[in-house]
């Protein structure tokens, strides 16, 4: 399951040259809609609706052209609750949460662990992470962490449940669709990604 492509599986194809300084009013004519936030900036943009409001929310991964949230982790310490915060918003924004249904809260679940996964490998692999990218179209997330790092993730094998540490690319293989690494030729570090589908 683990693949390094020049680019991700399905019809993407590479991003287009200039895509990572869209700004929040989307790609023209795509129906894509993009917010690039710094951490200090993650608490106030795309907060979730209050858990106990009465607010109608969209079906997860319904309707609506793509959408994409990034993150950037300049000099930002506590990296992994950001990251975390940060995607529990984007997951109310689009609809993933609150679950109505256990299936939906453990697809949920599924997602903010996986990010937590990718954004720590980052940290203990590659002097730690710059940017998380969040991507929701139809139904399936795409987690990007990008980093400085030449390493290669790849679940340690063979795997043995009862080790301590080892486990994160394991479970990033057996929570997602797909995953890989994506590298650009002569630039330095790599984006790591994984995608999961919404609940039937």
């Amino acid at each position: 399951m683990s693949t390094t492509r020049p680019y991700p599986p399905g019809d993407r194809g590479p991003e287009p040259s200039g895509a990572s300084g869209v700004s929040e009013g989307g790609v023209p004519g795509t129906g894509e809609s993009e917010e690039d936030v710094s951490a200090g900036q993650a608490a106030v943009i795309g907060a979730p609706a209050s858990p106990s409001s009465s607010v109608s929310m969209p079906v997860p991964g319904g309707g609506g052209g793509r959408q994409v949230r990034r993150l950037s982790f300049d000099d930002q310490s506590g990296v992994v609750p950001l990251a975390r915060d940060f995607t529990r918003q984007a997951l109310y924004a689009w609809g993933w949460l609150p679950s109505a249904t256990a299936d939906q809260r453990a697809a949920a679940e599924d997602v903010l662990l996986v990010v937590s996964e990718l954004v720590t490998n980052a940290c203990l692999h590659a002097e730690g992470p710059d940017e998380l990218r969040i991507t929701c179209e139809k139904k399936v997330i795409r987690l990007e962490v990008s980093d400085r790092g030449t390493g290669q993730p790849a679940p340690r094998t063979p795997h043995r449940a009862g080790r301590p540490g080892g486990h994160g690319m394991f479970i990033v293989q057996r929570l997602c669709l797909d995953w890989g690494v994506v590298r650009t030729p002569g630039v330095a570090g790599k984006r790591v990604w994984a995608e999961l589908g919404a609940p039937a």
